[in-house]
C-alpha cells in the first residue's frame, strides 16, 4: 500500500526516475506511509496502442474513479 501502475508514452530511463522520485515523494508528504510501503511501476505504451491497451481497456471502464479526465479535473 500503495501501489502506483503509471502507463505514459515512452521516455527516456532518466525522466522516468524522476517522474518515479516525484511520485514517491508526494505519496510519502500526502499519504502519510512509510517508504517501504510504496510501489511504483511504469509501463511504456506506444502511441498508436493507446487506445486499444489503456484507454478502452482500462480509462473509459472507470471513468466514475478518475480524478483527471483528459486533463479536465473532476473534483
Amino acid at each position: 500500500m500503495p501501489y502506483i501502475a503509471v502507463k505514459a508514452y515512452p521516455k527516456d530511463e532518466e525522466t522516468k526516475r524522476k517522474v518515479a522520485e516525484e511520485i514517491n515523494q508526494v505519496f510519502l508528504k500526502y499519504w502519510g506511509c512509510p517508504p517501504q510501503a510504496i510501489s511504483i511501476s511504469m509501463e511504456e505504451v506506444e502511441p498508436a496502442e493507446w487506445e486499444t491497451k489503456v484507454r478502452t481497456p482500462e480509462i473509459l471502464p472507470r471513468v466514475d474513479k478518475m480524478l483527471i479526465l483528459d486533463g479536465e479535473k473532476k473534483f
